[in-house]
């Protein structure tokens, strides 16, 4: 069995914000949304908390129109606000007094992703060829299938017979889900979206579900699938502490699987941090998961990394493997055909079509390992 792991960074559709030239470039605006969207939840909107959301509404462009350059204010019921039909007649207010007074949300616009790119996303999963592939940044479940039917088939690849993801805890649509071929079908799956923290904060940003793949000797192979906090979002020690708390909390279920008697169980995904990091310390320092990167048959083709420039420090996706695993490993590798090079000179191989870096499948290499099962 070939057991793979990719984050695709969705696969027709993805938040303009999050499509810019980097990171860097749309993180103010996901952070004002975040900020907003909390405060649209308050029970009870306090005067401070009234002009705070003035504050990020015209930062967002939502001064004079509900639809802004990045996200959309949608209003079904009710009344939050109320904008003077002159300018000069007064300033944007909230005049709703709590969440229960007006109905609606608070959305990201979403735009296409790069056609090529798309297809480079099919020929990357194509080409690695997984029996059991991981999607990290898949946008729901109907995408996944339409992907997996129709892009893969008309890349020249087979679709794959069952496709499942669990809707989590992210508004942006960049949720975590498995494909597995014929003979490796899905069978127990559990959600952890609820999991929360003693104050009742949800744990996973996403999602930790844990997928049985049923075995043709009867025998199961659990794969949990997961897609931490980001670095990149939000201050570094809160974003620590989530990272340390999804560890935590992965390292749990993982332990109650073996308890149970389990022995076949890999932890696998986008941890967003390095192997030597505190966050990941629960996971890969306190338990007996071992990580295939540091088994003699795993090719890395000279780069540690898995995302971006693939230097150490860019490790952060990850085949973590159970010893009854781990003992099973035949060969493993990164696999970065679809990821952008770079240009002086290009770091490895990559598609003829990728020629741009929008172009690029992903900015994650793709994590795959041979199992004899």
């Amino acid at each position: 069995m070939r057991l793979a792991t990719y984050n695709v960074e969705n696969l027709f559709d993805r938040p303009k914000a999050m499509n810019l030239g980097s990171w860097s470039e749309g993180k103010p605006t996901l952070e004002k949304f975040a900020q907003l969207n909390a405060l649209l939840g308050e029970i009870t909107y306090t005067p401070p908390r009234k002009r705070k959301m003035v504050e990020l509404m015209i930062e967002l462009g939502l001064e004079r129109s509900d639809t802004g350059p990045f996200v959309l204010l949608r209003r079904n019921r009710g009344k939050l606000l109320k904008r003077p039909r002159d300018p000069q007649a007064g300033a944007l207010e909230i005049i709703a007094n709590g969440r229960a007074d007006w109905a609606g949300s608070l959305e990201l616009i979403d735009e296409p992703v790069d056609e090529e790119a798309m297809r480079n996303t099919a020929r990357v999963i194509n080409d690695v060829n997984a029996d059991v592939l991981a999607v990290i940044e898949a946008e729901n479940r109907p995408v996944l299938v339409d992907f997996s039917e129709e892009l893969l088939q008309a890349m020249g690849g087979t679709p794959y017979r069952h496709v499942m993801l669990i809707d989590g805890n992210d508004a942006r649509g960049i949720d975590v889900g498995l494909m597995t071929r014929i003979g490796w079908p899905i069978g127990v799956m559990r959600s952890h979206v609820d999991d929360r923290l003693p104050n009742g904060t949800r744990i996973f940003s996403r999602d930790c579900p844990e997928f049985e793949v049923l075995l043709p000797d009867g025998r199961s192979l659990w794969v949990l699938v997961n897609h931490f906090k980001s670095k990149g979002y939000g201050g570094k020690a809160a974003s620590d502490a989530r990272r340390k708390a999804q560890a935590t909390q992965t390292r749990a279920i993982y332990e109650r699987l073996v308890q149970s008697g389990e022995e076949l169980v890999a932890v696998v995904g986008d941890l967003n941090d390095t192997p030597d990091s505190d966050p990941l310390s629960p996971l890969l320092a306190g338990t007996d998961l071992r990580d295939v990167s540091v088994h003699p048959s795993f090719e890395d083709e000279g780069f540690p990394g898995t995302y971006g420039a693939s230097k150490a420090g860019n490790k952060i996706d990850y085949l973590l493997l159970s010893p009854a695993l781990f003992d099973r490993v035949q060969a493993g590798g990164a696999f970065r055909k679809g990821m952008w090079p770079g240009v002086r000179p290009a770091k490895w191989p990559v598609y003829a079509e990728l020629t741009k870096a929008e172009h690029a499948a992903s900015d994650h290499a793709a994590l795959w390992v041979d199992l004899e099962l």
